[in-house]
């Protein structure tokens, strides 16, 4: 029994049809007509039945599928593991990023990736949506925010802290702020998540929590945009200090308010489930945890951060 033929089978389950399969595997209806045959005869029983209008799966089917689908899982891993042994990778990398760390972060760290992996090729989407991993073509999606999904699986990349900060010609124009009830005075730079505007900021002093309501002039829905608007000077913002590690070191941006800390975060490298976990995801989630243990570590010697717990 040819692989092949097992493959053609699945999509013929999952569509329902033999010619959208086809069209799916890019190949004739009659051939994927053959591979359906010969499946069926080396089993000796019908996998699906089929009318004029419609296919659907048998009971054989219905008990055979989830192992062949089971099966070639095992096989396709086993495969992959034994490139990752002798340290080949030549797949396609389809990942989801965020929008401010996808951009100005990750995508650097993909390029060097890409160089060491040479026969690998990379797709991204770059977006501040959640992502649904059953309807768009991605494997991997790294994303700020444990899993909520219980069916998902993932790793965490690292702890994030999330910092008050603005331009120092700004904070020069506008005073600085030394307490949150300062901010009503302030043009905030407000993010939109799902519709959702985030214009009620959260600070916590050690002691209790501290909410303020702000107002600004710019809002968006692209956390790098937000990012841009904070380095141009056009208010106050809270922003992941990864995403704005790099003006934070500079002294392009500075932090504002140390005692009063926003609520912060995780960084986290998510599949669709413990099977989609293969060698390239491995690989990834160590590069992403280097390189941001780097440039954590960079903020913590600057005193913009507190020092990270290992």
């Amino acid at each position: 029994m040819l692989l092949e033929d097992l493959q053609v089978i699945l999509k013929v389950a999952e569509f329902r049809s033999i010619t959208a399969a086809a069209t799916n595997l890019d190949m004739r209806t009659a051939t994927a007509s053959a591979a359906v045959k010969r499946v069926e005869v080396a089993l000796g029983a019908e996998l699906f039945v089929r009318t004029t209008r419609h296919l659907r799966l048998s009971s054989a089917g219905e008990r055979y599928l989830p192992e062949c689908e089971q099966a070639l899982k095992i096989l396709e891993q086993a495969k992959l593991n034994m490139r990752e042994e002798l340290g080949i990778l030549d797949g396609e990398i389809r990942i989801a990023l965020s929008s401010d760390l996808g951009r100005n972060l990750i995508t650097p760290w993909l390029d060097e990736f890409l160089l060491e992996y040479p026969k690998a090729t990379l797709r991204t989407s770059i977006s501040d949506s959640n992502i649904d991993f059953y309807r768009d073509s991605v494997d991997m999606a790294l994303r700020y925010g444990s899993p909520t999904d219980a069916s998902m699986y993932g790793f965490k990349i690292c702890d994030v802290p999330r910092i008050l900060c603005a331009a120092p010609e700004y904070l020069a124009k506008m005073g600085t702020p030394s307490q949150p009830s300062n901010l009503a005075e302030h043009n905030g730079l407000l993010y939109q998540l799902h519709d959702m505007l985030q214009d009620e900021w959260v600070f916590n002093d050690g002691k209790q929590d501290h909410k303020v309501k702000l107002k600004g002039n710019r809002a968006s829905n692209d956390a790098d945009l937000v990012r841009r608007w904070c380095v141009a000077g056009k208010g106050v913002a809270i922003k992941s200090c990864l995403d704005m590690s790099s003006h934070l070191l500079s002294g392009e941006v500075v932090k504002i308010m140390p005692e009063f800390k926003p609520t912060p975060t995780e960084l986290w490298l998510v599949c669709p489930s413990r099977q989609s976990v293969t060698p390239t995801v491995r690989l990834l989630r160590d590069l992403f945890r280097e390189k941001t243990a780097e440039i954590l570590s960079q903020l913590s010697e600057q005193d913009i951060i507190a020092t990270q717990k290992s």
